[in-house]
């Protein structure tokens, strides 16, 4: 037999209260008070969970679920993504993988294509981009989720046949071979995208400028026999299927330093590289005539 005595039943009296100053303020802890959450502040593979997830996957009575899908699609390109940079970095991603099937089989041949983004490594935001060639795919996708919504809305709306032909009998074109003269450029010596305007291949401090004749030149500390570099924001090209230039803006003013002929079935890797060569034989020329080399 256990003997309990009743004076052990008693429970323990609390502590006196002592106020702390290092201690935590009654509730509501206005010491411990945050900002609410919102939702660019998820990380990036939450928020595109999200993005996926507003995609019906259910038809209604009068709408089938291809068409609810293609709605939200025009819903992400023409609102969503301009809510705030987290939300275009996610709704980008969706809009481009999956268009990017149906733009890869709108390319004219011989043309190549290569739309998506090559981050510079001096670039601080992911929208940044040097591939030219994606903001054809960004209008490509922009038209064709506006065809496709009037499509489904309408048996009325004819979708045009030369709605698409702009982007790919010119801008497309043009823009893949402004990065592959970048692409070119960068291994031969003859363009950098260094934002500064230094060429940080070379073995000396070389600075491309252009002179009151429209003339380039470098301004260099030390005599060296590595190429000029010019920057590839200053270059573009004026595109036709028999002849391309190399066009070089510098202080608002366009001026053709290159121009090749070429072939309309010769392909755009071709084309780059002679204009490249070129493009090396005119900074020679330039340096030459100025005296620096």
């Amino acid at each position: 037999m256990v003997i309990v005595e009743e004076k052990c039943m008693q429970s323990v009296p609390p502590p006196p209260y002592v106020p702390n100053a290092s201690a935590l303020p009654p509730p509501p802890f206005p010491g411990e008070y945050r900002e609410a959450a919102k939702p660019s502040d998820l990380p990036p593979h939450l928020l595109l969970k999200i993005v996926y997830m507003t995609f019906p996957q259910t038809p209604r009575i009068d709408e089938g679920k291809i068409e609810r899908q293609r709605k939200t699609l025009w819903w992400l390109s023409t609102q969503l993504r301009l809510v705030n940079h987290s939300f275009y970095v996610a709704c980008e991603h969706v809009l481009r993988s999956t268009y990017l099937s149906a733009y890869n089989s709108m390319i004219r041949p011989p043309y190549s294509s290569d739309p998506f983004p090559f981050s510079s490594s001096a670039s601080t935001s992911s929208c940044d981009t040097l591939q030219r060639e994606t903001k054809v795919l960004d209008l490509f996708i922009a038209l064709k989720v506006h065809e496709d919504v009037m499509v489904d809305d309408s048996s009325l709306h004819l979708e045009r046949e030369d709605s698409f032909k702009d982007l790919f009998d010119l801008m497309q074109p043009r823009s893949r071979l402004e990065d592959l003269i970048r692409h070119y450029g960068i291994r031969e010596g003859v363009v950098h995208t260094n934002p500064s305007g230094v060429n940080v291949s070379s073995s000396s401090s070389s600075i491309f400028r252009v002179n009151n004749s429209g003339t380039g030149f470098a301004s260099t500390s030390k005599r060296t026999s590595d190429p000029i570099a010019v920057p590839f924001s200053a270059l573009s090209i004026s595109f036709s299927p028999r002849r391309v230039g190399l066009v070089l803006t510098t202080s608002g003013r366009k001026r053709t330093i290159v121009d090749v002929a070429r072939t309309r079935d010769e392909k755009l890797e071709v084309t780059a590289k002679k204009l490249v060569q070129q493009l090396k034989v005119w900074l020679s020329d330039s340096s030459r005539s100025t005296g620096i080399i």
